[in-house]
């Protein structure tokens, strides 16, 4: 079983008058690890890829400071739904963990309705994480 990973750059613009990334902007960096696993496991744009995601959820371990540079994003898929991909992510600094995530993103048809995933989509992401 594989998982994908990436490196995201902490940007001065993250940072909030804490001096700690905002936690809003571990959304942004999920986001951008998944545009980049799109990109490297499926060779799709995110952007012209019919899916929305469904659903979020982020467990803070610790914060992220300026000073870490770079945030690595690891993506793991264990199953495909019908129409959904749930994935999970760990966020890690040179100092561990920083947090968990789970998300899920769901093919959509032309009016927003769920469909079912494209098979070379399923197929890549199978072949991906040997499901």
């Amino acid at each position: 079983m594989s998982t994908y990973t990436t490196t995201v750059p902490v940007r001065f613009r993250d940072v909030d008058a804490m001096g700690h990334v905002n936690n809003a902007v571990y959304a942004t960096y999920l986001e951008q690890a998944r545009t980049e696993y799109f990109r490297d496991v499926l060779d799709a744009d995110l952007s012209s890829v019919s899916t929305v995601l469904a659903s979020l959820s982020i467990s803070f371990r610790r914060p992220v400071h300026l000073e870490d540079d770079s945030v690595d994003v690891e993506i793991d898929v264990t199953e495909i739904g019908e129409s959904s991909v749930p994935m999970t992510y760990e966020l890690r600094t040179d100092d561990g963990v920083v947090a968990e995530a789970e998300s899920v993103q769901v093919a959509v048809d032309e009016t927003g309705s769920s469909r079912p995933m494209p098979e070379a989509y399923r197929t890549a992401i199978e072949s991906y994480h040997g499901l």
